[in-house]
């Protein structure tokens, strides 16, 4: 596993066992990344519903660029929050609402009385009928939403036919929930981080215990995060590029599965231009990704679809190799994971099934 691999899988843990999975965007990440999509706001309603909308750098962004973009309307949820304070500590049964629909003053600024203040019902879960609610009058859904909620943020998203840009774990396409949107075009990386990490607000409650992590002069926690990927379904020119390709198949650089027949490349810069067949790659390869370049055969961590493809599960013969090379954690005989026994016996590391469209056709 690498050493962002295993911070990504980390901190993700920890938001799904502790709820800590409150991170707070920083603009300039906002920015970088919401240049790829001018073209897609102009006329739009504009949702933002897991931030608090009164200082969030979403909604900074967004009602600071609105006569720029050309948004119709811009309308924030939070969850459980009434207060002004830059963190949300979550407290108030009782969730506010806001709404903007541009300047009216003429000095091109979202002042305060021109901000709508409305109160919901309930606490501002995007999963409360008044949540859905706003949503349905949405056209795009920006936001950073939950670590711990986001195959379900997702799914509401999908369910909803919504546009959508948000921010998270990389890791998260290699669940089974996620992974099949990706095969079917309807969900993609966005462009602006490819590597890394990223800072991020956090909490007051939240442990600083992760290198990078600190305090600024006003007492405000920070925290650097790796493996983000923006998420979305917005369309950008680059990602019908092709990827490069120069390296020629040999069977020795690039060993057979145990298990299925496919070969390991253990980097999406070395994927051969001349291999017709399936292959397991990185999920790095993501990055850049052209849906005309390749096809998405499968996830290496959802066993149920390995099972459906043809993997096999490994034997005791390849468990006693892989041990025998040193290998370890709990890796038993009947298992679905990709294995190699060249150069060395080793069980490989998250992989997607990819196979060039060229090949095909």
């Amino acid at each position: 596993m690498t050493t962002a691999a295993a911070a990504a899988n980390s901190l993700l843990g920890a938001a799904k066992v502790g709820r800590k999975d409150e991170f707070y965007t920083q603009l300039s990440d906002i920015e970088k990344e919401l240049r790829h999509y001018r073209k897609h706001f102009r006329g739009k309603v504009v949702y933002l519903n897991c931030d608090d909308p009164r200082v969030s750098n979403f909604f900074h962004y967004f009602s600071h660029n609105f006569e720029r973009l050309g948004l119709k309307k811009l309308i924030a949820t939070c969850y459980k929050n009434q207060d002004m304070d830059l963190f949300s500590q979550n407290k108030a049964e009782q969730a506010i609402w806001l709404e903007y629909n541009g300047d009216k003053d003429g000095n091109r600024m979202p002042d305060i009385e021109e901000i709508g203040v409305h109160t919901l019902e309930g606490d501002g879960d995007f999963r409360n009928a008044e949540s859905i609610e706003l949503l349905k009058q949405a056209d795009i859904v920006v936001t950073n939403p939950p670590f711990s909620l986001f195959k379900e943020y997702v799914a509401q998203l999908v369910e909803y036919k919504k546009q959508f840009l948000i921010i998270g774990n990389m890791n998260a396409v290699t669940y089974k929930e996620i992974f099949p949107l990706f095969q079917s075009n309807q969900i993609w990386y966005g462009p602006s981080i490819r590597s890394g990490d990223r800072e991020f607000g956090v909490p007051a409650d939240y442990p600083l215990t992760a290198a990078g992590a600190r305090i600024d002069e006003f007492g405000n926690k920070f925290v650097r995060v790796k493996g983000v990927r923006w998420f979305t379904n917005l369309d950008y020119p680059e990602r019908h590029e092709d990827l490069i390709l120069y390296k020629r198949y040999t069977p020795t650089e690039y060993p057979t599965y145990v298990n299925f027949d496919a070969i390991d490349v253990s980097s999406y810069k070395d994927i051969p231009y001349d291999y017709d067949g399936v292959m397991g790659v990185p999920i790095t390869l993501l990055d850049h990704f052209n849906p005309a370049q390749f096809e998405l055969i499968g996830n290496s961590e959802d066993m149920a679809q390995m099972k459906e493809i043809g993997v096999q599960p490994v034997g005791a013969e390849f468990i006693a190799a892989y041990q025998a090379a040193g290998g370890t954690g709990n890796r038993t005989a009947g298992m679905r994971m990709l294995g190699v026994m060249e150069p060395k016996a080793r069980a490989v590391f998250k992989r997607v099934l990819v196979r060039r469209k060229a090949a095909t056709t």
